[in-house]
């Protein structure tokens, strides 16, 4: 039978089957379309789904979800792979590129949370709540003035990395505490940036200008690494860092040691060279440090919006066979 007459083999997982099946086919508009699970023979498109990945990281892959990974790998006829999340730098995704599959993301859709969580992070940091919370939990009375007191947000600068869907919403958020803006991305000033831009190579000339430095880029060649010891020490000391992009864009060892010497006033970091973070990394416990587990763009909203962006590339696809 011709790839043009039998039904096109769509791998995804049993929740998603039994929450999308219909809108899929309604997508599908009459094409034969036939879903296959992991152990149910070669697929020529799949769908990882938030529930497939769970609870993985790209360092600690769950059973279930390395069953999906292997089923995509093992189905020769693969063409094209729609993933969750915004990014595709996990090894299966690379791997699959490299053989000629298609890969398609869903960027934006966890945008605004992210960027919620980061000015949440901001927040917090400013008004001090890190110790705000120690002092609590010691069942200390300990006003701000003992502490120092919080410095005014407006009129702060931050150097904003990134200018995808999530640096963008960022940027409206930071504009309304009135705070300034200096953005570093992968190319110079354009029209959809109302701020000053510089590329990655001359972010040198705005860090000893940053009260934040906050990074909200793509991992790349251009960003891996990008935040190293050299450059934490152009900061202001006292400034403070937020991470909602990648572990990688950061060297870790250099941050721990310039939240130690207090050259870094305190950061948040959702992302880590090695996910889960390990119990004996000090980001733990260093003082006036937020760490969360990779969840910053959780939310109950996203998976309707994710699955509204793969029926949409379904239908593209289904119609660019026809």
């Amino acid at each position: 039978m011709s790839e043009g007459s039998r039904p096109m083999r769509l791998l995804l997982s049993s929740p998603c089957r039994e929450r999308l099946g219909e809108r899929i086919h309604e997508a599908a508009a009459g094409r034969p379309l036939q879903f296959v699970g992991t152990d149910e023979g070669d697929a020529d498109w799949a769908f990882v789904s938030r529930d497939v990945t769970g609870l993985s990281t790209k360092d600690e892959v769950l059973p279930d979800t390395q069953r999906f990974y292997d089923a995509m790998e093992c189905s020769p006829s693969l063409r094209w792979v729609h993933v969750h999340s915004a990014g595709a730098d996990r090894a299966i995704y690379q791997r699959l590129m490299a053989r000629g599959v298609a890969l398609t993301t869903s960027p934006g859709t966890n945008a605004a949370i992210v960027a919620q969580s980061a000015m949440a992070a901001i927040l917090s940091l400013a008004r001090h709540f890190p110790l705000l919370r120690e002092a609590q939990a010691l069942r200390q009375w300990q006003p701000l003035l003992q502490t120092g007191l919080p410095q005014d947000l407006e009129g702060q600068t931050a150097v904003l990395v990134g200018w995808g869907p999530v640096g963008q919403a960022l940027a409206r958020y930071l504009a309304v505490f009135g705070v300034r803006l200096e953005v570093v991305r992968h190319r110079a000033a354009a029209d959809d940036c109302a701020w000053p831009c510089r590329v990655y190579e001359r972010i040198d000339e705005v860090l000893p200008s940053a009260d934040w430095l906050v990074l909200a880029c793509p991992l790349s060649a251009q960003t891996q690494g990008l935040v190293d010891a050299r450059r934490l020490r152009l900061l202001r000391r006292g400034a403070r860092l937020i991470n909602v992009a990648r572990g990688a864009v950061v060297d870790e060892a250099a941050l721990v040691d310039a939240l130690r010497s207090g050259h870094l006033g305190g950061a948040y970091l959702d992302v880590f060279r090695l996910e889960p973070l390990p119990p004996a990394s000090p980001l733990w416990n260093l003082p006036n440090t937020l760490v969360t587990p990779h969840s910053a763009g959780f939310a109950a909203g996203n998976e309707a919006r994710v699955e509204a962006v793969f029926l949409q590339r379904l239908v593209e696809r289904v119609s660019a066979r026809t």
